[in-house]
């Protein structure tokens, strides 16, 4: 009996796992609609694109901040207040009237996006048992690949189909479901203690963890360049219908959620500098085959489930790379690292998005996949430098 009530989980837990289902649908829902945006705009595509890229950047950089500033608060408070602004930022989206003030809203949802997960994940654990941790964080982070199966390629089909705008609103009425279920499943929880800022800040100091942050960057964002502009992509080289490439989103969301489950056991197993060099390897192959393909549909179809297979299930590894690397060296900021590793992953997307609109904006959309391939090869050299510098610490301990 006992072992049940353990095993069940906190509603708390559940009410982060909506919010982040509503952010996942935030994030990556305008890859869908880009087209839709950009001719309602009245903007060029490689601009529409701007709005993944610069949601990415804005995050990568508001999150340590923004985690920093309010370290000290309690965390229901906190994370209520998180979630208000980004229920206001999707709103200005929706209700936004030029270009600039779409970009305005993006960006406040961004800044609310990133330290909503930095701070949300150690609440989530909290509220388990102690060897349930990892499992309450999984079931919060499975709104976001939930949100990647289901909710992405819904709000495709309907911005497409009922206007851009849509989506949007749709995603401030789950933040508003998410509030309430915050305030009222989500309990009272003290401020955690934590070190000097400066103790903190320490850790952008640590060359490992500078290190791990390229592994992300480089490699998470590797699949950003092509997948940004995955929906023109779909419909003007490979000849699929704007409903069809919405549909076919589907496929790819999926996939990451396979990848997620199974990236996970493999880094578990294998360890994740092994599962990470294997991961990058495979990725970096198909990236090749998908820019060999493209006019191609049914291998293309094929090919998007084994992207986001790959893509995805590299999350758990790198995350556990960076975890781990920050209790070695740098046990004062472990949750610094934390929000440093959500930065990356966004920094990474803003790289490819950065990548990829330059190369859309010359007239290149077919070779966005080729800059991916570059990208992960080059996150291969600094997760080299991680395992021979880990060789070398086990070397000396061992003489020791």
């Amino acid at each position: 009996m006992n072992d049940i009530r353990t095993r069940r989980v906190h509603p708390g837990v559940l009410a982060l796992a909506v919010t982040s289902f509503a952010i996942g649908v935030a994030e990556f829902v305008v890859v869908g609609i880009l087209p839709a945006i950009a001719g309602d705009l009245k903007v060029s595509l490689d601009r529409a694109g701007e709005l993944v890229g610069l949601y990415a950047l804005a995050l990568a950089v508001g999150t340590p901040l923004v985690v920093l500033a309010l370290a000290r608060f309690p965390r229901k408070p906190v994370l209520l207040g998180l979630v208000a602004v980004f229920l206001a930022g999707n709103l200005l989206s929706a209700m936004s009237v030029d270009y600039a003030s779409l970009l305005v809203g993006r960006m406040v949802t961004a800044v609310a996006h990133g330290s909503f997960f930095a701070i949300g994940a150690t609440v989530a654990a909290g509220l388990a048992p102690r060897d349930q941790a990892s499992r309450a964080i999984a079931i919060m982070f499975s709104g976001l690949t939930l949100a990647m199966v289901i909710g992405v390629p819904l709000g495709s089909i309907l911005g497409n189909g009922m206007g851009w705008r849509l989506p949007f609103f749709a995603v401030a009425a789950l933040a508003a479901l998410a509030l309430a279920a915050t305030a009222w499943w989500l309990p009272s929880m003290p401020a955690p203690r934590v070190g000097r800022m400066s103790a903190q800040l320490a850790a952008l100091g640590q060359p490992s963890i500078l290190a791990m942050m390229c592994v992300t960057v480089l490699g998470f964002g590797s699949s950003f360049a092509a997948f940004t502009f995955i929906t023109p992509i779909l419909t003007g080289l490979t000849g699929f219908s704007s409903t069809t490439a919405s549909v076919l989103l589907v496929v790819f969301g999926a996939a990451t959620l396979v990848g997620n489950l199974a990236g996970g056991r493999f880094a578990s197993s294998l360890g994740w500098q092994p599962a990470l060099r294997l991961l990058f390897a495979l990725l970096g192959a198909a990236l090749a085959v998908i820019g060999l393909t493209l006019s191609y549909p049914l291998p293309m179809v094929v090919m998007l489930f084994i992207w986001g297979v790959l893509a995805f299930g590299m999350s758990p590894g790198v995350q556990a790379a960076m975890l781990e690397t920050a209790e070695r060296d740098a046990p004062q900021a472990v949750d610094f690292a934390s929000g440093l590793n959500i930065s990356s992953f966004n920094l990474g997307i803003s790289l490819g998005e950065t990548v990829g609109g330059a190369l859309v904006a010359h007239g290149h959309l077919g070779l966005t996949p080729w800059a991916g391939v570059v990208s992960v090869v080059a996150a291969q050299a600094p997760l080299a430098w991680m395992g021979a510098r880990a060789r070398r610490a086990g070397a000396i301990g061992d003489m020791a």
